[in-house]
């Protein structure tokens, strides 16, 4: 089977193109000063609901944690927006923030998305290809793919894919990534846009 967009998702892509478009202008708008919360956002939201994170980081603003940082476990394990494995993502908080200066100081540096997302996985505690890919798409980085289940299943119904890969290896990631960004040249809607396309196809909004 060639790989194609159904016709289904491509009619939805043709109804939201300029949500899509709009909603990614808004990550390259992000100013520098939100960096830090949008790395948090993406350090906790691994297996925890999108809505309960949301709701995690308007509390650490609330509180000024860049400025003042504190064990945010109990924040995090609040029933109301309970983030799972708070322990560990708290702790995981706390590092970003001792070395968020030089965090900064790398996303300075005029290199490629790629190379952005290879130092934030070797040195960020808690980034893999897919958390990285999400942060620097966030902050406006174009051309990442951001990896997780939904967009597989996406994947896989698009015939980019045969079938889900048991694991997620970061060569077979890479591997992924680059048959995606040939799908999404192939059919004239860019891997950023397809990314949101499929999200949204699952949650029926248009998520960050």
């Amino acid at each position: 089977m060639q790989p194609a967009l159904p016709e289904p998702i491509r009619a939805r892509y043709e109804e939201l193109q300029h949500a899509i478009r709009a909603r990614l202008a808004e990550f390259a708008a992000v100013s520098a000063g939100e960096y830090f919360y949008e790395l948090c956002y993406c350090l906790l939201t691994p297996q925890s609901s999108a809505r309960n994170v949301e709701k995690t980081i308007a509390l650490l603003k609330e509180k000024d944690f860049f400025n003042t940082p504190f064990d945010a476990a109990p924040i995090l394990r609040r029933k109301e927006h309970y983030v799972r494995f708070h322990l560990t993502k708290a702790k995981r908080l706390l590092k970003a923030r001792e070395q968020f200066s030089k965090i900064e100081e790398e996303l300075r540096f005029d290199t490629t998305p790629e190379k952005k997302r290879e130092w934030l996985v070797a040195n960020v505690d808690g980034m893999s290809l897919k958390e990285a890919s999400h942060f620097l798409r966030n902050i406006g980085c174009r051309e990442l793919a951001i990896l997780d289940r939904h967009i597989i299943t996406h994947l896989v119904h698009c015939g980019i894919l045969r079938k889900r890969p048991k694991t997620l290896t970061p060569k077979r990631y890479v591997r992924i990534e680059k048959k995606f960004r040939q799908f999404s040249v192939k059919i004239g809607i860019p891997m950023d846009e397809l990314d949101l396309l499929f999200w949204s196809n699952e949650t029926g909004i248009i998520l960050k």
